[in-house]
């Protein structure tokens, strides 16, 4: 069996930022991450049609600072702001700390895997056919200047008897490459015959390096001459 990595689990650390950002003493480390959960599960079923890819969580000992990414942001904001003010006051009753909510517009949501993942889901919940939903979904995604696209569907598709994967791939999804920026998304569309897993890669080019080729060549390690053994 393959071994299957989560792409952004792979590069966090590296390439990648934490979406938690806080430090807590390991009694108090669970709870804060149950929270963390609470913050973005609420988040993501109250604004489910405001296109939500990621939701970032800072901590400092006063307050918790969310930080919404949303291809959307006018659904979340509402009129005057009105809306911003009733989901700071909701959070601030779920987990009973001071919320400071900062709203991010997505520049591109067809490059964001997470969003490209929803879209498809909600088209399979209508009963639209999946080829043609994975075809449409690999096109715009392309079209928005994506390097490459990979998605994968399983369950029982078509609405047939047994369960399968389909998975169809268009361009380069270099997945062991830590410098290819690739974005992950998974979800699960409610069909009437069952759930069926959504899972979308996109390769959204290469993170920008900072030092250059001739640094890395000098900062190498020499070559040992190999060793001779007499005889």
């Amino acid at each position: 069996m393959g071994q299957k990595v989560n792409p952004i689990g792979f590069r966090t650390g590296i390439m990648l930022g934490w979406k938690s950002r806080w430090y807590a003493s390991k009694k108090e480390f669970s709870d804060l991450l149950v929270e963390d959960q609470k913050i973005r599960k609420y988040v993501k079923e109250k604004y489910r049609f405001a296109g939500i890819p990621k939701v970032e969580i800072e901590r400092t000992r006063d307050e918790v600072k969310v930080v919404l990414h949303a291809a959307r942001p006018g659904i979340i904001i509402g009129r005057k702001g009105q809306q911003v003010e009733q989901l700071q006051d909701e959070l601030q009753n779920l987990v009973g700390r001071r919320i400071n909510i900062k709203i991010e517009e997505v520049g591109q949501p067809n490059l964001q895997a997470q969003l490209v993942a929803e879209d498809i889901a909600e088209q399979l919940a209508k009963r639209a056919s999946f080829r043609r939903t994975m075809k449409r979904a690999m096109e715009q995604t392309m079209e928005a200047g994506a390097k490459g696209i990979k998605i994968q569907l399983a369950g029982r598709l078509g609405g047939a008897e047994m369960a399968r994967r389909e998975k169809q791939i268009s361009g380069s999804i270099p997945l062991s490459t830590l410098r290819a920026k690739i974005d992950y998304g998974f979800t699960e569309a409610k069909t009437a015959q069952g759930h069926i897993g959504v899972q979308v890669w996109v390769n959204q080019g290469i993170y920008e390096d900072e030092t250059n080729g001739a640094d890395a060549e000098t900062g190498q390690a020499s070559k040992k001459p190999k060793k001779t053994y007499k005889r």
